[in-house]
């Protein structure tokens, strides 16, 4: 059965659109390992179009490039990407395809397949709201800036069932940025006041002068 996961850089106010002059003041190598991390034993991409037009517009020219970011760049081409789009797509960047029928459907297939382990989603917003709307999301691997962003997407919208999380992993960086891993929890019961009203604190001590 195949993990999916959603890796995505946002900020401290859930935008998830990412902007360059918020984003890479805070990239250094604390937030490169996280990234190699998140790709390791990657079996395939799941991109939405418009992240892979990004990708396939930038990444084989830095391969061909050869330069610090060469590796990196031939690893994704290496992976199988697999792209979520309406239109027919003609794909130059190697081992793409385009994910056939509807992408619930699809994405139940995937990640019920044996043969695929890790599959993951950089961030294709749209792509991981509509799974995690459907319960299809593994674990999310969210790299939290100490800046609000104040506009752009942002990654939870507005819907009528909560999404409740479990906490597995935290890293503090040296910039402030916060990596945090979920992974989909029950919801707890049913909590009142009245079930926390004794632990509400005691009134603090006062001090009367002289």
């Amino acid at each position: 059965m195949a993990t999916i996961v959603s890796t995505l850089f946002v900020s401290l106010d859930g935008v998830a659109e990412i902007d360059e002059s918020w984003h890479f003041p805070y990239f250094d190598e604390n937030m490169g390992s996280a990234v190699g991390h998140d790709y390791e034993d990657v079996d395939a991409l799941l991109l939405g179009r418009v992240t892979y037009d990004s990708f396939a517009g930038a990444w084989p020219e830095r391969e061909a490039a050869g330069e610090v970011d060469a590796a990196f760049a031939r690893s994704l081409g290496d992976l199988r990407k697999i792209v979520v789009s309406r239109q027919d797509q003609d794909f130059a960047w190697r081992n793409s395809e385009l994910l056939e029928g509807d992408l619930i459907g699809a994405v139940a297939k995937l990640r019920a397949d044996t043969t695929v382990g890790r599959v993951l989603i950089p961030g294709s917003i749209s792509i991981v709201q509509q799974l995690l709307a459907a319960g299809l999301v593994d674990e999310l691997s969210l790299l939290v800036h100490p800046v609000a962003a104040r506009k752009g997407r942002r990654l939870f919208d507005d819907g009528d069932a909560s999404y409740h999380l479990k906490l597995v992993r935290s890293e503090v960086f040296p910039t402030g940025v916060v990596w945090l891993t979920y992974q989909p929890a029950v919801a707890p019961g049913a909590v009142g006041y009245d079930d926390v009203k004794g632990l509400v604190p005691d009134a603090p001590e006062t001090t009367i002068g002289p």
